[in-house]
């Protein structure tokens, strides 16, 4: 977890979705969530590595996002860590969002999920797919810059 100066607080990245995907565009949503998932939120206890967004009767569902129990309290209250959880988005980003991915075959991957003035947000992006050559380009170029900034240090 870290705090930006914003009053954004990242609460857990998807770093691994930016290597297998091409990010086109991305959109900020709220998502409906228990009380106790927003506390284990709060703790950090979140995954999103396997998530992702689908658009379904006219309606963005985020799933396969893994938030974890909370420890502090009984199972009873408790929620099913996988369980299928509804994004909130304007009308027009869903029109838009089913256009895309219907049409193009594009993704909807979960990027970050942080806290913004005490509310629970995803930021969710657009993704076209990376084929293994583009993967071994982009690990190529990340090379080479870390190359360049480690001469350009000498100097």
């Amino acid at each position: 977890m870290s705090e930006k100066n914003d009053g954004y607080k990242i609460v857990s990245d998807n770093r691994q979705a930016r290597f297998l995907y091409e990010i086109l565009e991305t959109f900020e949503a709220g998502i409906e969530l228990k009380g106790t998932e927003v506390k284990s939120i709060r703790a950090g206890k979140v995954n999103l590595r396997d998530g992702y967004g689908l658009i379904r009767n006219r309606e963005a569902w985020l799933l396969n996002v893994h938030i974890s129990p909370y420890q502090s309290s009984s199972d009873y209250f408790n929620h099913d860590p996988r369980r299928t959880r509804k994004l909130l988005l304007h009308r027009k980003e869903i029109n838009k969002l089913i256009g895309k991915v219907e049409q193009e075959g594009l993704t909807l991957v979960p990027l970050k999920m942080y806290l913004k003035r005490g509310l629970v947000k995803v930021t969710l992006g657009l993704a076209r797919g990376k084929k293994l050559h583009d993967k071994r380009e982009s690990l190529k170029k990340r090379q080479d810059e870390r190359e360049m900034a480690r001469v350009m240090k000498h100097y």
